[in-house]
């Protein structure tokens, strides 16, 4: 093999508004809870043993509480710090933002991805624009980071997106095949390009906990 690109993707810990069901966009989300520190530092640890055989290159986050306090948790670990993506961020919730999960999917009558093209609150956006831009987001960093790897630190949601992209599934394609993504998950991508040039991205894992174990209080 003449070079290997590797996406690793965690997502955050358990965070506040995952345990209350609320939207968890700029206001609605207030960061970890014990358990979800708890999570990012087992996280951490595996990320960081993982780091001292085989380095990652870089580093990347997105810009909500979650994500970067579980970032700072990875970065004390690995001694690589973050850089924070805007355009990596969870979709944009507009008026459902910190309202209940229960209420805004009762209204638009299931979760955004049921209905991708339409906003599920005014100022939101829709399923399938959340996918473009995270998708572009995405692209841009592995082209930026061609044959080395590369950690994020993010979403459930940015899980599906790279799932989209990699894989060349239309954009509805979670409607049907349900991605599940547990807090503190590792999802992991490698594209190896032989030595003829061909390359393909492939899944290795999906919805790694390996490394979590349960707490004993």
């Amino acid at each position: 093999m003449a070079s290997t690109t590797e996406l690793v993707i965690a997502r955050h810990g358990e965070a506040a508004c995952n345990v209350a069901g609320i939207v968890g966009g700029k206001q609605g989300c207030t960061g970890l809870t014990d358990l979800g520190w708890n999570q990012a530092g087992q996280l951490a640890a595996r990320l960081a043993a993982e780091h001292a055989h085989r380095p990652y290159a870089t580093f990347y986050a997105t810009p909500r509480l979650r994500v970067t306090q579980t970032a700072e948790i990875i970065t004390r670990a690995l001694g690589l710090p973050a850089a924070i993506d805007p355009d990596l961020r969870g979709p944009d919730h507009g008026d459902a933002d910190g309202r209940a999960w229960a209420d805004v999917k009762t209204s638009f009558r299931g979760p955004p991805q049921h209905s991708p093209d339409h906003q599920y609150a005014s100022g939101s956006e829709t399923w399938n624009e959340y996918l473009d831009r995270a998708t572009a987001a995405l692209q841009k960093i592995l082209t930026r980071h061609d044959g080395e790897r590369i950690l994020l630190a993010a979403h459930g949601e940015t899980v599906e997106a790279a799932h989209t992209l990699l894989l060349g599934l239309p954009r509805n394609a979670c409607l049907r095949l349900g991605f599940v993504n547990d807090h503190a998950s590792l999802a992991r991508w490698q594209r190896p390009t032989n030595r003829f040039g061909r390359t393909i991205w492939q899944l290795v894992t999906h919805n790694d906990t390996r490394h979590l174990r349960p707490r004993h209080d």
